[in-house]
């Protein structure tokens, strides 16, 4: 006799002895013999394949996995005791469909059993028949049960003679397209159609209209047989708006059957489940009785055994229609076993053995429904993307865990590789609750915790499910989905660690990321940031425009009694003597000792001009982020910005609206003066701008850009009647403040006197501002000149960010006004340690340094009248196009093209045109006369040619004759956290540094190893980060050169057609010459085992296919060409 005892409620077995004699506690009694399993394979990969695994290992059972040779490197082949190869030179999909070796490899290693899993081979029965034939028993229904069940057709009829309701269908699986014609017209649309031999959504095809007919035959059959081995297909009426529950049975070798109640399957998309809920929400408890009584019916009438499913529609109206059932264990198992606390593995398997249900403790009334389970598919799918499959490398990998939480997964570790050969499923998450929301909000907890990097999921997209009403209220049908397009909505992840570490190994590999000039390190020592008292800073001039407006803080200005200074360090210095280099990261390290120790300063310069262009191109910042994050560092002094007129920041005219709302946002984002100018001084586009600065609420500081001499009488087109009459214009058009911009240095002490003196004289109640450069060496004796003659505010900047072409010393101008009427009242000794600190920073800046090139300022600026920001600018690009040895000729054919264009007005952009101009006649060898002479024929750079065309206004005196006849951060992260030895140069290998993300989130990082080139042409760059090992792959752009890849379809090109995902192309639908129509299929790529129809994205004729049948594509991979 078998002699056991169980414990209540539960599965274990504690004591057997071996016999041929049923149990008595069975009332359908038949003598079959109880045997022990002892070792199970389980013909089957992935999640299902580790939780069968798992529980075998449980009851003490060895295990045996079997292996594609695609899926070497898959964790369920390592949970196993034993791992056999199968399916040597298949496809990935058929090795696990291949029958003789799956039972070749059972029988060579004494298998008692085999259990299926779900998919591939879990409904076919012809496997059950060959496991039993070969003496292996199958963990599942008899062979005759699982062909009875798994051809849907015939599963109808046995409903039917159950009386159980069906939905309308076909009786047979249909053999043609006429077939489904003829019952669209009986029934009418929608209808659907449905793999005669598997489910989980493949084969399935709902049709709306005749003329969706035929594609979708064609794709439901393909897809059924790739997944399934028969594309065996049957037709039914598409019941709208149903929800979707299936009810768990589970039955024994001695006729008893029970269900485990039901589970709501409704939210799908493409008929695969994403959420599984246990039980089902606000379902009718006579709904449930007759759902549960018709499941148990059915079972009975076939003779089922082991564990299955039994599927229903329910309509709107509370009517219940059977669909299927599944011969097999579930993926949504576990939300069943969650709620009832019954083990269905354990029990399939005892099963198997030969025990019966009350054996196990398992009857009808002893099954409870203990509180809620859902169950969320992640899966590597991108829902912005319609769900398409992605694959790749899993760089990172953190789950959500905790009380109420159950994870199952196989292929969820970092450094795990998603295949486009199998499904997409990387994790099932499984929250249990005492009841529904209970349960929802552990699962949104859960979802949160993830963090997996370097592949897509649908996470986010499951966030949003489970945080709408209509899911928490439980009222979701299976349009849910197609019905909630807010559920795709998604909030971008972070993801800021790992994609910092992408930018240090992009660096590590190729080298820094913006050009660099010359070949110099940046310094190794960091700046030393001086002391920054406790509490807010002092009051400064802000205060007062924020209190009285532009009119009174134009008013405060005028009235104060000594020089106001202006500091240009954050922007025009670093401009003329670092590139614009300077990163966001430097600044704001500084930023507070300058609100608290330079208070009594007009304003600072930090933003416009060539910010927006470098800090977007070349420094992978965001120039309003930066405006942001200094206002909030300094809230008490004036910033000011560089506004080139109808150009604003850019580089030719804008529509008047945008030059407008630009002025807006930056005055809301903290902007306050505006400082207007025109390259050319063309009064229409200053007017725009300071129209728009005004408008906006901004301080307008008119600027006349100057050149020439007023103290020269032989230089007469820029005569000193010349501005005044500018000034004139200016302040005639509501100018708060006037500023004189000498941008190449030009002003010299005389022309300082007579200038300033004569508009302070007509202009008595003004404010007058003078910016300059200290090209020539004699910036600080000119600006104190022109505060003599009664300037209010000069610009100076930093002592070791001054001289040179940048603008005169701070320290210089401060020590030389001390104890006078114009005393600035700026502490010496705050001077000395600001500039100790820009000279640590400058120090990281080497490579851009102006040193590397020049040693000097130079008095030849007066004859050349080269902008001090262009002047380094022009000596970089001088040696960076082998023109370095020819700077002196450079600058000699800058004077030349200055007079070609009718002696300009020189800033940018005029600035950039000479010098364009200047560069390519010293590149061709002309001279003056031969460029105006071959003017017609040569091709002159691109920026002349539109100046003369009028693209950024008309120059005073008009245009000279016969002459005239292109997102990062997304990529790289928050590139500002870094140190900019570290953006430029990336770290070295074993170096350990921090990085703040933001107060309270700081980054351990230690670079640890570059690997060797692999066959993709990329190389593995390994870090540590916050003590766990992170590595990521970096192409070797170099290398890539020299080897051949796929083309990828260009984004910008109309007509280039790219692969929507990575997969393999199983169609092509037409041939180079062929025409084509919008919305016309193309072909055909598979995924996953699904199967995606490439379409036309409009009409042309195909100029080029560029893949052919069966080949491998990765995502954006150029298909073809459309002309």
């Amino acid at each position: 006799m078998l002699k056991f005892r169980t414990v209540h409620g539960g599965l274990r077995l504690l004591g057997i002895r071996r016999t041929s004699t049923a149990p008595a506690a069975s009332p359908n009694v038949r003598r079959l013999e109880y045997k022990p399993i002892k070792k199970v394979m389980v013909a089957n990969r992935g999640e299902i394949a580790i939780r069968v695994f798992r529980a075998c290992t449980e009851l003490g059972i060895r295990t045996v996995a079997i292996y594609s040779e695609q899926d070497t490197g898959q964790m369920h082949r390592q949970k196993a005791d034993e791992a056999y190869l199968i399916g040597r030179g298949l496809a990935p999909v058929q090795a696990y469909l291949h029958i003789p070796d799956i039972i070749k490899v059972a029988k060579e290693n004494n298998v008692d059993a085999v259990h299926p899993g779900y998919g591939f081979l879990s409904e076919r029965a012809d496997f059950a028949q060959a496991c039993q034939d070969a003496g292996v028993r199958f963990i599942g229904p008899s062979p005759e049960v699982v062909r009875k069940m798994g051809d849907k057709v015939e599963a109808r009829a046995i409903a039917i003679a159950a009386g159980v309701p069906v939905v309308p269908g076909t009786d047979a699986p249909i053999t043609s397209l006429h077939e489904a014609h003829e019952f669209s017209n009986t029934y009418g649309f929608p209808i659907i159609f449905k793999a005669a031999y598997g489910g989980g959504g493949r084969g399935m095809r709902v049709v709306h209209s005749y003329e969706e007919l035929e594609e979708n035959y064609t794709r439901a059959y393909s897809e059924a047989l790739a997944a399934f081995g028969n594309g065996a297909l049957f037709v039914e009426k598409f019941i709208e708006k149903p929800r979707h529950i299936e009810v768990q049975i589970l039955g024994d070798q001695y006729g008893n059957i029970l269900h485990l109640y039901e589970r709501d399957c409704s939210i799908q998309r493409r008929h695969q489940k994403v959420v599984e809920i246990a039980p089902a929400a606000h379902l009718d408890p006579q709904l449930r009785t007759r759902l549960t009584s018709d499941s148990v019916k059915l079972a009975k009438q076939v003779g089922y055994e082991n564990a299955g499913t039994v599927e229903f529609l329910v309509d709107r109206h509370g009517k219940h229609y059977f669909i299927e059932v599944n011969s097999r264990l579930q993926v949504e198992h576990t939300v069943t076993e969650e709620i009832t606390d019954v083990d269905l593995v354990h029990a399939q398997i005892h099963v198997a053995e030969g025990r019966s249900l009350p054996d196990l403790g398992l009857r009808q009334e002893n099954i409870r429904i203990n509180g809620c389970a859902i169950q969320c598919r992640v899966t590597t799918e991108d829902p912005a993307r319609s769900f398409q499959p992605d694959t790749g490398r899993i760089e990172v990998f953190r789950s959500g865990e905790g009380m109420g939480i159950r994870l199952d997964n196989a292929s969820a570790f970092q450094g795990a590789v998603i295949s486009p050969h199998y499904d997409s499923l990387l994790v099932k998450v499984i929250a249990h609750g005492k009841d529904h929301p209970t349960a929802a909000t552990k699962m949104s907890r859960a979802l949160a915790e993830f963090r997996v990097r370097g592949v897509k999921t649908n996470i986010a997209f499951l966030q949003n499910v489970l945080n709408n009403q209509q899911f928490l209220a439980g009222t979701v049908d299976t349009q849910f989905i197609d019905e909630n397009p807010e559920l795709f909505q998604l909030r971008p992840a972070q993801n800021r660690a790992q994609k910092l570490l992408h930018y240090l190994g992009h660096v590590m590999v190729n080298g820094p990321t913006t050009p660099i000039p010359v070949k110099a390190s940046p310094s190794p020592t960091d700046p030393v940031v001086p002391a920054v008292p406790i509490g807010p800073p002092p009051a400064g001039f802000r205060d007062i425009l924020l209190r009285e407006g532009p009119e009174g803080f134009a008013r405060a200005v005028r009235n104060h009694p000594g020089l106001l200074l202006m500091d240009t360090t954050f922007r025009d210095a670093h401009q003329s003597l670092l590139a614009t280099r300077v990163r966001t990261h430097d600044l704001k390290k500084i930023a507070p000792y300058v609100a608290h120790n330079f208070s009594k300063l007009f304003s600072m310069e930090n933003w416009g001009g060539a910010t927006f262009d470098v800090a977007m191109r070349f420094l992978y910042e965001c120039p309003w982020r930066r405006l942001q994050e200094l206002r909030e560092l300094i809230p008490n002094i004036p910033f000011q910005m560089l506004l080139r007129g109808a150009n604003a920041v850019g580089y030719t005219n804008y529509p008047d609206n945008v030059v407008f709302k630009f002025c807006e946002v930056a005055k809301e984002n903290g902007m306050d003066v505006f400082r207007v100018f025109d390259s050319l001084n063309y009064l229409p586009n200053m007017l725009l701008g300071m129209e728009a600065a005004g408008s906006a609420g901004g301080v307008v500081e008119a600027a006349i850009s100057y050149t020439g001499d007023v103290a020269d009488p032989s230089r007469t087109k820029y005569s000193l009647q010349y501005y005044m009459g500018l000034a004139e214009e200016l302040v005639r058009a509501g100018t708060h403040i006037l500023c004189i911009k000498d941008m190449a240095g030009l002003l010299k002490p005389t022309a300082c006197t007579m200038l300033v003196s004569s508009l302070r004289d007509r202009f008595p109640d003004l404010p007058l501002h003078i910016h300059t450069h200290d090209t020539s060496g004699a910036g600080v004796a000119a600006m104190l000149a022109c505060a003599q003659a009664g300037a209010d505010v000069v610009d100076v900047a930093a002592d070791s960010m001054s001289g040179m072409t940048s603008q005169p010393s701070m320290g210089a101008l401060v020590a030389c006004t001390r104890g006078t009427p114009l005393d600035t009242e700026v502490p010496m000794e705050r001077v000395f340690d600001y500039s100790e600190y820009w000279e640590g920073a400058r120090g990281l800046y080497a490579a851009f340094d102006c040193t590397a090139t020049m040693k000097s300022g130079n008095s030849d600026v007066y004859e050349n009248e080269i902008p001090g920001g262009q002047y380094t600018n022009l000596h970089f690009q001088a040696h960076s196009m082998g023109l370095g040895s020819k700077f002196k000729e450079v600058k000699k054919a800058y004077v030349e093209a200055n007079q070609m264009l009718g002696d300009l007005i020189k800033v940018t952009p005029s600035s950039k045109i000479v010098g364009d101009l200047a560069q390519f006649m010293v590149q061709n060898g002309l001279s003056r006369a031969e460029a105006e002479a071959q003017a017609e024929e040569l091709s002159f750079p691109r920026s002349v040619v539109e100046f003369l065309q009028g693209y950024i206004g008309v120059p005073h005196g008009g245009f000279p004759e016969p002459f005239r006849s292109k997102d990062f951060t997304a990529t790289f992260g928050p590139l500002d956290s870094l140190n900019t030895r570290l953006f430029l140069q990336g770290p070295k290998i074993a170096e350990e540094f921090e990085v703040e993300l933001e107060r309270g989130k700081t980054l351990h990082i230690k670079a640890l190893a570059v690997s060797d080139l692999n066959r993709a042409g990329q190389r593995q760059v390994f870090f540590e980060l916050n003590g766990q090992l992170r590595s990521i792959l970096v192409k070797d752009t170099q290398a890539m050169k020299e080897m051949h890849f796929h083309p990828k379809a260009l984004k910008d090109v109309k007509g280039q057609i790219g692969a929507p995902m990575p997969g393999k192309v199983i169609d092509i639908k037409v041939v180079a010459g062929a025409k084509v129509a919008k919305g016309q299929p193309l072909c055909v790529l598979s995924a996953m085992k699904m199967e995606t129809v490439v379409t036309s994205p409009m009409e042309g004729t195909v100029r080029k296919v560029h893949v052919t049948k069966d080949m491998t594509l990765e995502g954006d991979d150029l298909i073809l060409e459309i002309e």
